[in-house]
């Protein structure tokens, strides 16, 4: 009965609304321009400049398109804008917590998102992305190294020619688009011998990211990691890794870390949505290239790509009809229990002699989600008391679906 009662409420919702942060390269020259008119927004970016030491309203409306695509600006103005503008459509933080059904960013924009459901500050979030900007653009220094994307031709043979060229699949956006970074000179060679009908476009970027030459930005970022605190995500927040959806704040900064380094499958995070069942998916500024991509890849969804403040009021009303204010989002901690939740699709096995009553610890795993492609343990987020199971052995579960619910050690011990 409690299992049904779960699944229940998780399925409860008149849609489910997705907001998703884009990567570098989004960035237009003036794009902020129509922001600064407002004086609430001019106010914040004047702070988040002052926080991130770069003057974000000159870079985001003056400067030309060659200057903005230096990794050390481009990097801040995407996350501030996306943060000042989800505060334009949410100017109370906790009402997108709890119309939002999943969030996710690409590459960079996962910093905008994991800020956006709270993981983050919003001014760790700009010390964190002036130092992962300031610290790819000197590795990118290092050596000329850029990205190209591969449009179309056979995923096989696309995946060998990148190898063949001594490349990274850096990005795989889904349907058939694969972004290939590394050398000038091994992009040349994969020019000089592309997939068959593939069409290969040079982006504006200026360096390999995701690939072993940011492996300096890496080794940075973690020092400065373990001096910042978090908060688990007050919604799904899904992973640029895996696609999964990730409980834990220390788990996301861990994988915002290394994701430097490694390849962006934006294809497993449209999956998760997919499977998620998200019925509209808003792209915070500069947007067009998620919405772009999802309409290749999330057939029959509706999508909304916010660029000005004119665009507000509509994208509110979008909000409206794909969020529901009424559901009680899963991850929304209350001051008497925390749920645990699947980070995959598939099918759920309990670990044995875990009982209600039973106290875990931090780390201690409670079953494995499994499918045909991942099997996943899900873990103890917290120490806890387990209160009651939300789901069977063997059963179905989704992505960010509540498998167990546990009293916060600090409270079972009051209440004992």
């Amino acid at each position: 009965m409690l299992a049904a009662s779960a699944a229940l409420l998780y399925r409860h919702s008149c849609g489910v609304l997705a907001i998703v942060a884009p990567g570098q390269g989004a960035q237009t020259p003036g794009f902020l321009g129509p922001w600064l008119e407002e004086r609430r927004f001019a106010d914040r970016l004047n702070w988040l400049s002052t926080v991130a030491g770069i003057d974000l309203a000159h870079y985001g409306t003056q400067a030309d398109a060659e200057t903005i695509r230096d990794t050390a600006i481009a990097q801040p103005l995407l996350v501030a804008a996306g943060l000042l503008t989800a505060l334009e459509l949410f100017p109370q933080p906790t009402d997108g917590f709890r119309r939002t059904g999943v969030a996710a960013g690409h590459s960079v924009g996962e910093i905008t998102a994991a800020a956006a459901v709270g993981v983050l500050s919003a001014e760790q979030a700009m010390v964190f992305v002036r130092e992962r900007g300031a610290q790819m653009a000197a590795a990118s220094a290092v050596r000329p190294t850029s990205m190209m994307a591969v449009i179309g031709g056979d995923p096989d043979e696309v995946q060998a020619a990148i190898a063949a060229a001594g490349l990274t699949a850096a990005n795989n956006n889904g349907s058939g688009q694969v972004v290939a970074a590394g050398t000038v000179e091994q992009l040349a060679d994969l020019q000089a011998n592309p997939p068959a009908k593939a069409r290969l476009i040079q982006l504006s970027v200026a360096g390999a990211f995701h690939t072993v030459h940011m492996e300096p930005a890496v080794a940075h970022l973690e020092r400065l990691s373990r001096a910042i605190t978090t908060h688990d995500p007050r919604t799904r927040l899904l992973s640029n890794a895996d696609g999964q959806v990730v409980q834990s704040g220390r788990e996301y900064l861990a994988r915002l870390v290394k994701q430097v380094a490694n390849p962006v499958r934006w294809d497993l995070c449209l999956a998760t949505m997919a499977e998620i069942g998200v019925t509209g998916l808003l792209e915070l500024p500069p947007a067009g290239t998620l919405t772009g991509i999802a309409k290749r890849n999330l057939k029959g969804i509706e999508l909304f790509s916010l660029n000005t403040p004119d665009q507000l009021a509509d994208a509110q009303d979008f909000v409206a009809r794909h969020g529901d204010a009424g559901w009680a989002n899963p991850l929304a901690s209350t001051p008497s229990w925390r749920m645990l939740v699947s980070p995959i699709k598939g099918e759920f096995t309990k670990a044995s002699g875990i009982e209600t009553g039973q106290a875990l610890a931090a780390g201690t795993v409670i079953g494995t989600a499994a499918n045909l492609r991942d099997s996943v343990e899900v873990r103890a987020t917290h120490d806890g008391i387990v209160t009651e199971w939300l789901v069977e052995d063997g059963d179905p579960v989704a992505p960010g679906q509540p498998l167990i619910r546990l009293y916060p050690a600090t409270e079972a011990g009051a209440a004992q």
